[in-house]
């Protein structure tokens, strides 16, 4: 489970219903919403199925990976030759998943399965795995990081039970991630907001560069539910910032861009919800034939 504001809310709702039930002689309880219109047969009907090619297949998308952790070594390289005596130690803060970890395999499962919106049981059986892998140009960027006396600070949203961290620290440990231990790995189990972690982390150390696949994952005031162009007008505030202080890494099946749309971030397979998805994907759209 990647822990988001919707899912926390998610969670309290559930416990107070479950409550109100017990209380209540012969509620029912609601059906659930209908879901009619997913992928049948040999899912070739898949919403996802662009948006999971493309991370199995595109060299784009993985140039682009590459660009970003060489964009994250020139700003770490400046840093270092700007040190002097005095100075606070160097760190790099960054998002796990989708950033330094590919989690494509996942999203491979969820295909053959007939699946479009993102599993959070699946997720979660996923996990313990350990089918992450490092995403293209992240091994080497660490390593010149750990090479050169810079901090690795890692600061993820996860829920999978009372093994939640054992589960992120063996990944990092897997892949041979500098810093991998608990003074560096932060795992937000009751929350996403990374910023009480990140201005700690800032207080201590002079932070490079941020990482991360999520604008989310830089700041809370980008966490916009159910108002797309707000989300829009937050980003290009800080549309200075994004090479130089944060570099992004793309990421099309998941995250907090569809809160923008859906109010949540991990939305139910639902009739509605693809209706709501084709909206979203038609705002623009030519209207000849």
């Amino acid at each position: 489970m990647r822990l988001t504001t919707t899912r926390i809310c998610h969670q309290l709702a559930t416990g107070l219903l479950s409550g109100l039930l017990a209380l209540g002689a012969g509620a029912q309880t609601p059906a659930p919403a209908p879901n009619t219109t997913g992928p049948s047969g040999s899912g070739v009907n898949n919403a996802l199925l662009y948006a999971v090619a493309w991370k199995q297949t595109a060299a784009e998308y993985r140039a682009l990976y590459y660009q970003g952790f060489n964009v994250a070594r020139m700003h770490v390289q400046a840093a270092l030759a700007k040190r002097k005596s005095g100075d606070k130690p160097l760190a790099v803060v960054t998002d796990m998943d989708d950033t330094i970890l590919h989690t494509v395999n996942y999203w491979g499962n969820l295909i053959n399965q007939n699946k479009d919106f993102f599993d959070d049981p699946i997720w979660d059986r996923w996990i313990p795995e350990n089918k992450v892998t490092a995403a293209p140009g992240a091994t080497e960027f660490l390593k010149f990081c750990s090479d050169n006396g810079v901090e690795v600070f890692y600061v993820t949203s996860r829920d999978q039970g009372p093994k939640t961290y054992e589960y992120a620290m063996g990944h990092l440990r897997l892949l041979g991630y500098p810093n991998a231990d608990e003074q560096h790995l932060t795992v937000l189990i009751d929350t996403s907001n990374k910023e009480k972690r990140q201005d700690e982390v800032m207080q201590t150390h002079q932070v490079a560069v941020f990482l991360g696949d999520n604008l989310n994952d830089f700041r809370r005031k980008y966490y916009i539910k159910g108002d797309v162009d707000k989300r829009f007008a937050a980003m290009e505030a800080d549309r200075e910032k994004y090479g130089r202080e944060y570099v992004l890494f793309p990421n099309p099946t998941d995250g907090h861009w569809l809160a923008a749309i859906f109010g949540e971030s991990e939305p139910p397979p639902s009739d509605a919800n693809r209706e709501i998805l084709k909206k979203a994907a038609t705002r623009s759209a030519w209207q000849g034939q």
